[in-house]
């Protein structure tokens, strides 16, 4: 097994350095927030959708453009509004009068890199439709499913304080998310060279493409031979346990504060995202470490708080350090 581990970590070093390049070329067009960089190069290597939340103006949108000019991948960018229809998604049937048949019309999702910007201002039918897209990573046309291309990721933004005109997300659809990260204000020094950056003192770089779909899916391929122990496979199992019964961690106080608790979806996640993330660290094995850095991430839109946290303002970030702090580490 050292052998093993020895030998991948070589394979890894290889890419893992493209990886650092993908980020310094993000970062020529955005200003700080490398968490969420970070969260959304982890999404593209291993095909789990982002969902991003921030306030108005915190450069969301354009990370995600920055992020599919610096990989040579095709990218729509659909902008969500209450009168979408699913057919301005996924794309519908054009009749053929001179035959009588029907042609698809392929939509935008055919791609591999997606936009949803603003996603919780399109109805319901619409998320529906997203389901299976997410999911199963295919679309369904009259009778003839269409699968779609490899490498595919949907990365979808929604402002969380405004509500005229938006749809609360579906359960089953905010499950199908694998990270959600929450974007905040610049520090004060990278909203002085933002400042430089739009009133012309400072040059904008032009961005290179780092990879291509074909290394993209080799780093997939190497991120799924990432060692995990059995130890660290309980050690998740446990946290996600704890969502759901924390009076058995001794979290007695938490359990009516949770409403419900994470789906084990939240487990295969939390394993991809902890493999994604040793990765990056040019590791070839899991450790409690990188468990730890990927639980806000992977957890925070799982864990539906009360009633009750939400009069006392506790946020499912607070009820996810004090698992973090009380499942005993392997």
């Amino acid at each position: 097994m050292y052998d093993q581990i020895k030998e991948l970590e070589q394979e890894i070093a290889r890419l893992a350095s493209k990886l650092g390049r993908l980020k310094a070329e993000v970062a020529k067009s955005v200003v700080g927030q490398e968490e969420m960089i970070e969260g959304l190069i982890i999404g593209m290597m291993t095909g789990g959708h982002v969902l991003l939340e921030g306030l108005p103006g915190l450069a969301k949108t354009l990370t995600v453009k920055a992020l599919s000019q610096a990989i040579k991948a095709d990218f729509s960018r659909i902008q969500f509004t209450p009168d979408m229809l699913p057919a301005d998604l996924t794309g519908t049937l054009i009749y053929n009068p001179k035959d009588g048949s029907f042609n698809p019309k392929k939509g935008p999702i055919f791609s591999n890199l997606i936009l949803a910007d603003e996603i919780n201002r399109a109805p319901a039918k619409v998320q529906s439709a997203l389901l299976e897209v997410m999911q199963e990573r295919q679309v369904t046309l009259g009778d003839t499913t269409h699968k779609l291309a490899d490498p595919f990721m949907v990365l979808a933004t929604q402002n969380p304080i405004e509500q005229e005109g938006t749809y609360p997300l579906p359960e089953a659809q905010i499950d199908r998310f694998m990270l959600k990260l929450l974007v905040g204000y610049p520090s004060k020094a990278d909203e002085l060279e933002i400042l430089n950056r739009v009133t012309g003192l400072a040059e904008f770089a032009p961005l290179t493409p780092v990879l291509d779909k074909t290394e993209v899916m080799e780093i997939r391929g190497l991120i799924e031979q990432v060692y995990l122990d059995e130890k660290i496979k309980r050690y998740i199992v446990e946290l996600v346990d704890a969502t759901r019964h924390p009076s058995q961690y001794g979290l007695a106080e938490l359990a009516p504060l949770i409403e419900m608790g994470a789906s084990p979806r939240a487990s295969i996640n939390l394993a991809i995202a902890a493999k994604a993330l040793a990765f990056m660290a040019g590791k070839g094995f899991v450790t409690p470490t990188e468990i730890k850095l990927a639980a806000p991430m992977v957890l925070r839109h799982r864990i539906l708080v009360s009633y009750e946290a939400e009069a006392e303002e506790i946020t499912s970030d607070q009820m996810i350090g004090r698992i973090l702090g009380a499942v005993k580490v392997p």
